[in-house]
C-alpha cells in the first residue's frame, strides 16, 4: 500500500503529456508545437493518432529549443497510430511539430473546411520505457516491475534537483558577474566626473587668470 501511495505521489513529476486537438489543413501550414522539457540522454517516445482526411497530409517533427537547434525525427504522411522514440542530446524543450497540408494536386479546393483530428501522447523517461516488455524477458514478479518504476522516477528526480542546483549555481555565477561589472563601471564613472571636474575647475582658473580677474 505505501508503495502504491509514493508511486502515485512521484507520478506528479513525470514529464507526460497528452493532447487532443483538430488541427485544419493549409497549402502552406505553420504547424503547432507541443512543448515538453526533458533532460540530456532521455528516451522520448511519441504516439500520434491521426483520423482519417481525404486530400490531406499531416507531417511530424520532433525538435529542441537548444540553441543548436537539433531535429531529431522528421516523419512525412502520418496516418492512423504512429509510435515514434528518440533520446535526447541536450537538456532542453522538445517540441512535437504537427503540420497538416492541404493537396490540391487531387483536388483540394476549400482548406477552411478540412480538418483532421490528432491525438498526440508524448511519454518522457521514466514513463517511456516498456516495463511489461523487460517483466517477461527478465521474469520479473509484480512487486518488482513497480520497484523498477519507482527506481527510474527517483532516478528522474534526482537529475531533476540536480539539473536545477546546477543551473542554479550558472544564475548564481552570472548574478555575481554582473554585479561585479556594475560596481566596476560606477567606479569608473565616479572617476572619469572626478576628473572632469578637477579638468573645469582648473581650466576655469586659468580662464579667469588669463582675465585678470584672480591672481
Amino acid at each position: 500500500m505505501v508503495l502504491v501511495v509514493c508511486l502515485a505521489a512521484l507520478a506528479l513529476f513525470l514529464p507526460v503529456s497528452a493532447i487532443k486537438f483538430e488541427l485544419p489543413a493549409e497549402r502552406y501550414p505553420e504547424g503547432k508545437c507541443i512543448w515538453n522539457f526533458a533532460q540530456a540522454n532521455t528516451l522520448v517516445i511519441v504516439t500520434a493518432n491521426v483520423s482519417p482526411g481525404a486530400n490531406q497530409r499531416v507531417d511530424i517533427d520532433i525538435v529542441d529549443s537548444s540553441p543548436k537547434g537539433n531535429v531529431y525525427l522528421s516523419k512525412k504522411s502520418i496516418k492512423g497510430e504512429t509510435r515514434l522514440a528518440i533520446t535526447t542530446h541536450e537538456s532542453a524543450d522538445v517540441g512535437v511539430c504537427v503540420k497538416n497540408t492541404l493537396d490540391f494536386s487531387v483536388g483540394a479546393t476549400d482548406p477552411g473546411q478540412q480538418t483532421r483530428t490528432i491525438e498526440l501522447d508524448v511519454d518522457i523517461g521514466a514513463e517511456a520505457v516498456d516495463y511489461n516488455a523487460i517483466a517477461n524477458q527478465e521474469s520479473l514478479s509484480l512487486l518488482e516491475v513497480e520497484m523498477r518504476k519507482l527506481e527510474g522516477v527517483v532516478k528522474e528526480i534526482v537529475d531533476e534537483l540536480g539539473y536545477l542546483q546546477r543551473r542554479e549555481m550558472r544564475m548564481r555565477d552570472t548574478n555575481e558577474s554582473t554585479n561585479a561589472r556594475v560596481q566596476n563601471f560606477a567606479l569608473l564613472t565616479i572617476f572619469v566626473l572626478f576628473c572632469l571636474g578637477a579638468w573645469q575647475i582648473l581650466n576655469l582658473r586659468s580662464f579667469f587668470r588669463r582675465k585678470y580677474m584672480i591672481d
